[in-house]
């Protein structure tokens, strides 16, 4: 896993994407960029479409929140080995679930802010899944990027504009 980490990262920078000098922050910059567009959109969202389903197999909206609040949860505390419990799966009102959105958030943030070149490939447990810190970070990461494509869907079909295309 590290090698490949290892190679992920060069070969960002080897193309210009990253600079080769710290790759923590570059990565804790793209987890900002998508952990604000999720909150924005999460608030941007009328309280009415937090029951919509964009086809009767996908979750509502407000699932898709909780969903969101839970992995991030459970992920970004897998990284710093102090699993938190995450129980926003179970909220249906928009108020709870952008508030369980907001602490998943703060989980994140204090994960980020407390690795660092020495401990960001200390490995860490999930479950049976075992990865680095810094992996487990990307994973949450790539994991609320293709949620936002999700939402960015269910966004358009309510008429509401994704935060990422107001610019």
């Amino acid at each position: 896993m590290k090698r490949f980490l290892f190679l992920f990262v060069g070969v960002l920078a080897a193309v210009g994407i990253l600079p080769a000098q710290n790759p923590l922050i570059e990565g804790k910059n793209a987890y900002a960029t998508i952990k604000t567009n999720i909150l924005k959109s999460a608030e941007k969202m009328p309280e009415a479409a937090y029951t919509f389903k964009a086809t009767p197999e996908e979750r509502t909206w407000g699932e898709l929140m909780g969903h969101i609040a839970d992995a991030e949860t459970r992920i970004c505390s897998a990284a710093t080995g102090e699993m938190k419990p995450a129980n926003a799966g179970k909220l249906t009102a928009k108020a709870d679930l952008v508030k369980a959105l907001q602490e998943s958030a703060a989980v994140c943030d204090a994960a980020w802010d407390s690795t660092n070149m020495e401990n960001a490939h200390s490995m860490a447990k999930m479950g049976k899944r075992e990865f680095t810190r810094i992996s487990w970070l990307i994973y949450n990461t790539t994991h609320d990027n293709e949620s936002y494509g999700t939402m960015a869907v269910y966004m358009r079909l309510r008429g509401v504009v994704p935060p990422s295309s107001e610019k």
